[in-house]
């Protein structure tokens, strides 16, 4: 039987994690057709979050510190994994129940397997859909890994809990010196790989205030950890890493649009892609920027 390294990290996660646990005890086949090997690892939580892990009989490693990201537990736990494949999940992401039996259609053959998703936005009250009902799309070696690196949009789409990936990719770790940044982790799986997109909804993202995406902290990290990783890029691909670049400029300019701080936004949007919608933006920064925030949606 096909064994499945789930990888989920938590830190005070008590009001999301039992839905998280649920939609991964859900799946569709599961200790049937695959089974599921959970490594969970907790980041110092403080509420109730290891109790539900211990009330749901989930054995869970702990980081020897809070570390303030979930990559030191997503290392830890990718040492453990003994899986044919590695599926991961955050704490407050949901699976669907047919999500690991419709990407195990295409795992044997494509070491990157991802699905649609959608995003509901809590703050706001609105949901943002990412999938469509088209058939399955295939993507040729590195060509997901240049539309990530130019950030541009196009190709293949995905988000972090989507991923079904080989369990040879464990060898690519993520970074400890933020503790909270993926994009180079990204890169590296693509990089060179062939890949499928299930463009169904398959998962759903759920975006509170305290998300950690939402965190100025965690985004003033991932921007300048971004940056440097596209630095790394430019010698062997400028065009590709120039476009991520001004992408990035134009990332940072939404999060601050969308935490109302637009003397911030307009400095970054200035750096970004002279596009029509990036300008529209800066001009709403000087009005009408409440109703844009509400209508529209910011997420990278």
């Amino acid at each position: 039987m096909i064994k499945i390294s789930v990888i989920l990290t938590t830190y005070n996660s008590a009001l999301t994690l039992q839905n998280t646990l649920d939609s991964i005890f859900g799946q569709t086949d599961l200790n049937k057709d695959f089974t599921f090997e959970l490594l969970v690892a907790d980041d110092c939580s403080t509420d109730k979050t290891q109790q539900i892990l211990r009330n749901n009989q989930v054995d869970f490693i702990c980081t020897e510190k809070h570390s303030g990201g979930p990559n030191k537990g997503r290392n830890l736990a990718l040492k453990k994994v003994t899986g044919e494949y590695i599926c991961f999940i955050d704490h407050d992401d949901v699976w669907e129940p047919d999500k690991t039996r419709c990407q195990l259609l295409f795992a044997k053959n494509y070491p990157i397997v991802s699905t649609g998703y959608q995003i509901i936005d809590h703050s706001f009250n609105r949901i943002i859909n990412r999938f469509s009902d088209e058939y399955p799309r295939f993507y040729a070696s590195n060509e997901t890994f240049l539309h990530c690196l130019a950030r541009d949009k196009k190709g293949q789409n995905f988000y972090f809990s989507t991923l079904m990936i080989h369990a040879d990719l464990k060898r690519h770790e993520f970074e400890e010196s933020f503790g909270c940044v993926d994009f180079d982790w990204i890169l590296r799986i693509f990089e060179n790989n062939p890949s499928v997109e299930i463009p169904q909804m398959m998962m759903s993202r759920h975006v509170y205030s305290s998300n950690l995406s939402l965190n100025d902290e965690f985004s003033g990290k991932d921007f300048y950890y971004s940056l440097l990783t596209l630095e790394n890029y430019e010698e062997k691909y400028p065009e590709e890493t120039k476009k991520g670049i001004k992408n990035l400029y134009g990332s940072r300019a939404r999060y601050f649009f969308l935490k109302n701080k637009m003397k911030h936004s307009r400095k970054y949007f200035l750096y970004s892609p002279f596009q029509i919608k990036n300008m529209a933006y800066l001009a709403s920064s000087f009005i009408c920027s409440n109703f844009i925030r509400k209508t529209f949606h910011f997420y990278g």
